[in-house]
């Protein structure tokens, strides 16, 4: 699930929305090893432009 994780944030990387759906969805779906290696894959590929988003959507998981 990780690797798939990553090609479908990959693919809609272009659109912030789905981005962020495609984000939640997988850290629901991950164990969580698989979400931290998610989350510092996300940061080092897409923080320049999704920082915002990915903060968001990983403060929410650790909050719920």
């Amino acid at each position: 699930m990780y690797e798939l994780s990553k090609n479908i944030l990959e693919k809609v990387s272009f659109d912030k929305t789905l981005f962020r759906k495609e984000l939640i969805k997988a850290v629901k779906w991950l164990k969580p090893d698989e979400k931290v290696l998610l989350m510092i894959w996300c940061a080092a590929t897409f923080g320049d432009k999704y920082k915002d988003v990915i903060k968001e959507v990983y403060k929410n998981v650790t909050n719920s």
